[in-house]
C-alpha cells in the first residue's frame, strides 16, 4: 500500500527470528522490526505513512479502531487456534510440522502455554466459544458501521493503517475454513466488510499477467 519494494522469504523459524517472538516482522538493512505497530512506526520514521492525510482527530479515531481490531480479532484467532479443542489438533499439526520430533511437541506445548497466559491476563481464556463469536460479531458491526458506504475507512479515497489491519484479518478469516466456517460466516454476514476486502485484494494484491 505504501508502494515500497519488498521481498517475501518463507522461513520455518520466523517466530524465533522476530525480536518480539511474533510475526509479521521485516528485515530492513541490519534492522529487524516486528509486529504491525512496530513496522508502521519504522516506516513512519522514514517519512512514509498511509495516514498523513488524516487530521489529529481522525488519527485518534483510527487508533481506537485499531485497538478494537487487535483486542477482538487477534484474541479470537488465538482462542480458536490454541484453546478450542476442535481446532487445537489442526493447529498443532500446522505449527509443529516443520520441526522434528520431539521438538515439535515441545514447541507446540510452549506456544500454547504462552497463548493461554496472554488470553488469561486479557480475560479471554475462560470465555465460551459462543462468547468469542459474539465479540467478533460486535466488532464486525462496529467496523461495518464505520466503513458505511465508503471505499475505505474514514471516507477518503485512499487507505490508511486501519484499512491494512482490517484487510489482513478479514481476508484470513474468510479464506481459512475452521469450525465449519462459523467464524467466516459471521464476517460474511457483513457484506460491506467482504466487499471492502475484495477491493483491497484486487487493487493491491492481485497478481496480473505480464
Amino acid at each position: 500500500m505504501c508502494q515500497l519494494d519488498f521481498q517475501i522469504e518463507p522461513r520455518k523459524n520466523a517466530e524465533f527470528m522476530s525480536p518480539s517472538g511474533r510475526v509479521p516482522f521485516i528485515k530492513c538493512g541490519t534492522k529487524l522490526i516486528s509486529e504491525f505497530d512496530g513496522i508502521v512506526a519504522h516506516i513512519g520514521s522514514k517519512g512514509i505513512s498511509l495516514s498523513n492525510h488524516l487530521d489529529p482527530d481522525g488519527k485518534v479515531d483510527m487508533r481506537a479502531y485499531q485497538s478494537l481490531v487487535n483486542n477482538v480479532f487477534v484474541n479470537a484467532e488465538l482462542y480458536i487456534c490454541w484453546v478450542d479443542p476442535a481446532i487445537l489438533n489442526i493447529t498443532k499439526q500446522r505449527h509443529g510440522s516443520v520441526y522434528p520430533w520431539p521438538l515439535n511437541h515441545y514447541l507446540n506445548w510452549q506456544k500454547r502455554r504462552e497463548v493461554i497466559k496472554k488470553l488469561s491476563i486479557l480475560g479471554w481464556y475462560n470465555k465460551s466459544l459462543d462468547e468469542v463469536f459474539d465479540d467478533v460479531k460486535k466488532c464486525c458491526i462496529a467496523l461495518s458501521e464505520r466503513l458505511a458506504d465508503e471505499e475505505f475507512f474514514f471516507g477518503k479515497d485512499k487507505p490508511n493503517e486501519l484499512d491494512a489491519l482490517v484487510f489482513g484479518h478479514i481476508f484470513t478469516i474468510i479464506t481459512t475454513p475452521l469450525l465449519d466456517n462459523k467464524l467466516a460466516m459471521i464476517v460474511r454476514d457483513h457484506p460491506k466488510l467482504v466487499n471492502f476486502c475484495k477491493r483491497i485484494e484486487i487493487r493491491y494484491f492481485q497478481r496480473t499477467e505480464d
